[in-house]
């Protein structure tokens, strides 16, 4: 279909954009804007390089090389897109570098009047050039999306005219972080006009599923994109059969944690792709994906690293980020914000690599899959929980991470338009975030240095004091320059109620507890006993542990299990009993009720983490309080997720109105269900085991 109509498509594309156009100022101020900042950008340039570059009276001659570096991009960057490709990840860095001296260079050789450059001034000139120009644009609009998208949207018609595709797609946007209640709110106060729009006047429906313990996005992805709502139980754990610790936001743990679970029919196996996520879904092809680190030879990647508004522009708008990141915590620090945490050392660069650099390289790669046709689609957009984390779920700097992803919706839908299939667009989340004063912030102390003074071991390994999630940015990008061996797909590592191991008849044996912490829920392990402990073993191996975490004014409750199977939650007055002899439906209350501030889901959460594997053998989670609507975080984190408390285990869904959905509650299984049977209901779903009945 496109390769025999591609211009008549580029045509139809062009009519369509010239019927909407109407003159404006803006649209006038914003073109010689463009003009003005090329030509300011290589005038300054050959001003700032040493020697006489163009003659008195040059500034036809800079006119001329900036109508020249045009056209010569034109003509060059598919050539060096294709290098970038055959070289992979580290052909992406140099090329994305090296991109626009090849064009200046040509474009110098080709304009008389101004004097040749050696080759180290020229790979100066390109870059002095691409750095004033970004500056310029970043001063003046503090940014430069349209043209971006532009490129991205013109290369993808390009592309989607060389490849005959045609039928249904499925595109599945992950809005990381953002809660059901907090998206209803930026859709009242205008914030996300794309979204609102779909909801109000293209039939979509917002949705709202719970994600149960732990809120996180290891075991939203789990569960999303496997179906698996029994393997993680935290965002990092310890893991007794391998003696350490799993994180993952590491790259060789989570493919290990992934190898674990999957049976290899995740939602994207049927052709997926797979763009900046932490588990794979079973896609053959992927990009950004921390758990199948390769080498990143993607043509969508390639492009935008040779793009002139593609690398080079994401960096001097990372430098921006950093200089906004730094104002913004310095104002919260002169206003006295509470609560707040520290935003200075690694988050300045994280929040621009995640807002800026990886966000546009992830729009670049799902555009290029759409335009070839890739069935199933699933890609992850971290702006928010980024900027949330570390400046709180409802400040202004966050709201405002959801303007730019809602553009990204908005170029996406867009972009549906202009490719070979026909695309539906859902938007889901993973969790939802929690504003808080940390505990240690309240107690003055972190978790493992009071679990310290509580026990009786030798020694108390402490938990990681960077946040859990801090560094995956940095580990998606570095994960694409290597690849990692993966295990065998082991399956299911533990039965959940298989008998555990007997703990040591000598309390001495017991030498490490180990505290791992993940937003506002942490696992206590005795290491060096195998298997999950019973209460009964943990009050006899540390016996002021579960009184002395009771008595810290900011843990909300302390769960075990006992020996007969019954699940003791614990507050500071009093006890609930679940499930055990009692039955999954049936508990008992000890005192004032520990859950009833917790909401409806609190007891049926807590009895399905009991499940999952690599439980701790206590299980802590931070004090909610529900007049201030504030959870205490175990990490050095305002916005936290992980526990129970708040919005962070109301997640959202924003699918086609014409879908079959059930009526009533949603969580994780049923949205992972519900897109598997659309994509059967597409065509685009085989299901092996009903083939092999009919064979």
């Amino acid at each position: 279909m496109w390769r025999t109509g591609g211009w008549a498509r580029r045509l139809v594309l062009a009519g369509r954009r010239f019927a909407t156009w109407r003159f404006s100022w803006r649209w006038l101020g914003n073109a010689m804007r463009s003009l003005l900042v090329s030509f300011a950008a290589l005038a300054a340039t050959l001003w700032i390089l040493p020697g006489e570059q163009v003659p008195d009276g040059g500034a036809e001659t800079i006119a001329t090389l900036v109508l020249t570096v045009l056209a010569v991009g034109a003509v060059v960057r598919p050539f060096l897109t294709l290098l970038t490709v055959l070289l992979g990840s580290i052909g992406l860095l140099v090329v994305g570098l090296l991109a626009q001296s090849v064009v200046l260079g040509v474009a110098l050789a080709l304009v008389p009047g101004i004097q040749p450059l050696a080759v180290p001034e020229t790979l100066l000139a390109a870059l002095l050039v691409s750095l004033v120009a970004a500056a310029l644009n970043w001063v003046v609009d503090s940014s430069t999306e349209e043209v971006f998208f532009a490129q991205v949207l013109g290369r993808a018609v390009r592309v989607a005219r060389q490849h005959d595709v045609s039928g249904p797609g499925l595109l599945v946007v992950q809005l990381d972080g953002v809660a059901e209640p907090l998206l209803r709110q930026a859709s009242a106060a205008g914030a996300i006009p794309a979204i609102t729009r779909m909801i109000r006047d293209d039939g979509y429906r917002l949705r709202h599923w719970h994600t149960g313990l732990p809120s996180t996005t290891p075991a939203g992805q789990a569960v999303l994109l496997h179906g698996q709502a029994t393997a993680i139980p935290a965002f990092r754990w310890w893991d007794k059969d391998r003696g350490r610790l799993l994180e993952c936001s590491r790259a060789g743990d989570a493919a290990e944690a992934e190898a674990d679970f999957t049976d290899g029919r995740g939602l994207l196996a049927d052709g997926g792709f797979s763009v900046a996520n932490l588990f794979s879904g079973d896609a053959p092809e992927q990009a950004l994906t921390m758990s199948r680190p390769r080498v990143l030879k993607e043509r969508g990647a390639a492009a935008f690293v040779t793009s002139r508004t593609g690398f080079l522009r994401a960096l001097v708008l990372l430098a921006g980020q950093i200089v906004t990141e730094w104002h913004q915590g310095r104002r919260q620090r002169r206003r006295n914000v509470e609560p707040r945490v520290s935003r200075t050392g690694a988050f300045l660069f994280l929040r621009g690599l995640t807002t800026v650099v990886l966000r546009d390289l992830s729009v670049a790669i799902v555009a290029e899959q759409m335009a070839r046709g890739v069935p199933v689609i699933y890609v992850d957009l971290l702006d928010y929980d980024e900027v949330a984390h570390h400046a709180g779920p409802t400040r202004p700097e966050s709201m405002r991470t959801l303007e730019g992803m809602d553009r990204v919706v908005q170029f996406f839908a867009e972009l549906t338009e202009e490719v070979g299939r026909d695309y539906e667009l859902v938007v889901v989340s993973d969790h939802g975030q929690t504003q808080g004063s940390t505990f240690a912030q309240r107690e003055g102390r972190t978790l493992s240095e009071a679990v310290r003074e509580l026990v009786d071991c030798p020694t108390v390994e402490e938990e990681h004091r960077a946040p859990a999630e801090l560094l995956a940015p940095v580990n998606l990008l570095q994960a694409e320059g290597r690849r990692a061996p993966l295990g065998p797909r082991t399956g299911r590592r533990r039965e959940s109620g298989s008998p555990d191991a007997d703990p040591p008849a000598d309390p001495r044996e017991v030498t490490r507890v180990r505290v791992v912490a993940s937003g506002s829920i942490a696992h206590l392990y005795l290491v060096d006993v195998p298997g999950r402990l019973a209460r009964e073993d943990v009050e006899a191996l540390t016996p002021r542990l579960l009184p002395g975490l009771l008595a810290l004014a900011h843990v909300g409750l302390v769960v075990t299990r006992r020996g007969d199977g019954v699940l003791v939650v614990e507050g500071a007055g009093g006890r609930r009993l679940l499930g055990g002899p009692l039955g999954p439906q049936t508990s008992q209350v000890e005192g004032a009720d520990p859950l009833a501030a917790y909401g409806k889901h609190a007891a049926a959460d807590l009895l399905a983490l009991d499940e999952k594997w690599h439980v701790g053998d206590v299980v802590v989670l931070g004090r909610w309080d529900p007049a201030l609507r504030e959870v205490a975080a175990f990490e050095e984190l305002v916005g936290s997720h992980g526990g129970l408390g708040g919005w962070q285990s109301d997640a959202m869904l924003v699918h086609p109105g014409h879908w079959e959905v059930p009526e009533g509650p949603l969580d994780g299984l049923g949205v992972h269900r519900l897109l598997v049977g659309r994509l059967r209901q597409l065509g685009l779903r085989s299901d092996p085991e009903l083939e092999l009945e009919r064979a």
